[in-house]
C-alpha cells in the first residue's frame, strides 16, 4: 500500500501547479527564477516555473499525506523533493535549447518521480526495484492523464 501512497502523493505534487494555474490564472505567477537570464540568452528554469506551483505543490501534498496517514513532514518532503526534480528537468531542458512547456519524454517525468522515491523509498519499504516501477508508473500514468486534462481543458498542452 506505501508504493500506492507514495505514487499518488507525488502524482498530487506534480498536479498542485497544473491544478492552481488553471483556478488562479495569472494570479501570484512570479517565476521562480525572477526571469534570470543566462550568459546563453536562455533563463534558468523558464516562464512556468513559478512560487504559485512550488507552494501549491507543498500544501497540497504536505494535505494529502495527512489524510493518507502519513506525517505533514513527509508530504512536504515529497512535494518539495517532485518539485526539485521538475525543476532540475527544466533547467537541463533550457541547457538543450527547449523553449519552456515543450515536451521532453521522460526528462518532464523521471526527475520528479525518481527523486522523492529515492530519497523516500526507506520511509515507505521500498527496494531499488519498486523505485524503478514506480517511476514508470509515474510516467505513464503522467502521460495519460495530461492527456484527460487537456481533454477537459485545464491544461493548455496535451503532454
Amino acid at each position: 500500500m506505501e508504493f500506492i501512497h507514495l505514487l499518488l502523493l507525488i502524482m498530487v505534487a506534480n498536479g498542485a501547479p497544473i491544478l492552481m494555474q488553471f483556478l488562479l490564472r495569472k494570479f501570484l505567477n512570479a517565476p521562480i527564477d525572477f526571469g534570470h537570464v543566462l550568459g546563453n540568452g536562455q533563463r534558468l528554469f523558464g516562464h512556468s516555473k513559478t512560487w504559485r506551483g512550488l507552494v501549491s505543490a507543498l500544501v497540497l501534498t504536505s494535505v494529502a499525506a495527512c489524510l493518507l496517514g502519513y506525517s505533514i513532514v513527509i508530504g512536504f518532503w515529497i512535494g518539495l523533493l517532485a518539485m526539485l526534480g521538475d525543476l532540475l528537468s527544466s533547467f537541463i531542458k533550457r541547457r538543450m535549447g527547449l523553449v519552456s512547456g515543450e515536451m521532453a519524454l521522460f526528462l518532464d517525468q523521471v526527475p520528479e518521480s525518481l527523486m522523492p522515491a529515492l530519497v523516500l523509498k526507506q520511509q515507505f519499504g521500498l527496494d531499488l526495484l519498486a523505485v524503478l516501477v514506480l517511476t514508470v508508473c509515474f510516467l505513464v500514468l503522467e502521460l495519460m492523464l495530461s492527456r484527460v486534462l487537456f481533454k477537459l481543458g485545464i491544461r493548455d498542452r496535451p503532454y
